[in-house]
């Protein structure tokens, strides 16, 4: 599939990004990321648009980090579930 250039503007900057994919998805996260940083601006002292990205990472890095946590948690218990069907499968 040939990728399409889509544009979405974040933190009042334009951006021609290259997607394969759904492009109402693509337009999706770019408008989270403006929200994100629009409200990271408010809040902070600085509103360079360097702090402003570096801080929006580091959130979403926190998000990340927090769902690769859960999912593990719910690996682990899948994992245990499937071995409690399988000993009562063999009784």
């Amino acid at each position: 599939m040939a990728k399409s250039p889509i544009r979405v503007h974040i933190f009042n900057q334009t951006y021609t990004l290259l997607t394969d994919g759904d492009e109402r998805e693509v337009q999706a996260i770019a408008h989270e990321i403006d929200e994100l940083m629009t409200s990271i601006a408010n809040r902070a002292s600085s509103g360079d648009s360097t702090r402003v990205a570096v801080l929006a990472c580091l959130h979403l890095a926190d998000k990340l980090k927090s769902a690769e946590k859960k999912l593990r948690s719910y690996e682990a218990k899948s994992g245990q579930i499937a071995e409690l069907l399988d000993a009562a499968l063999l009784d």
